[in-house]
């Protein structure tokens, strides 16, 4: 099938292919005038690519778990330890996400946002120390 197809069957967009075949996350074969020539396993991978992307990993993680897939005789242990990771990335990341809503909510609720020029939210800005 040609890329057109691939996109729309795999639900990524064909840049996103082009992309993922440049870096070498999916090889389709080339019919004999040079297009692509995606095949149901591509669009497969593309799928699992989309997915991993989805759920926040990077693409070389991306190439790890579709390594690790294609390896019938990896441990579980691995790809759980990379998933365990990622959570803990994401935990963390929600940590300082909540600590940055919580320093903008105060800075909101201590600016009068009236007439006046004083503003305590440019004056935290301007102020050489950490939040």
């Amino acid at each position: 099938m040609n890329i057109g197809e691939a996109s729309e069957r795999s639900g990524l967009p064909s840049k996103t292919i082009r992309y993922y075949e440049e870096i070498g996350l999916i090889r389709p074969d080339r019919s004999v005038n040079g297009y692509r020539d995606y095949a149901a396993s591509d669009i497969h991978k593309l799928r699992f690519l989309q997915k991993s992307r989805g759920l926040g990993f990077s693409v070389e993680e991306c190439r790890q778990l579709l390594a690790l897939y294609e390896d019938k005789s990896r441990a579980s242990a691995d790809v759980k330890e990379m998933t365990q990771t990622k959570l803990s990335e994401i935990d963390r990341k929600i940590r300082e996400l909540t600590e940055l809503r919580r320093t903008l909510e105060h800075l909101v609720h201590a600016c009068h946002g009236n007439e006046r020029p004083d503003c305590p939210i440019l004056e935290e800005l301007a102020d050489g120390r950490g939040a």
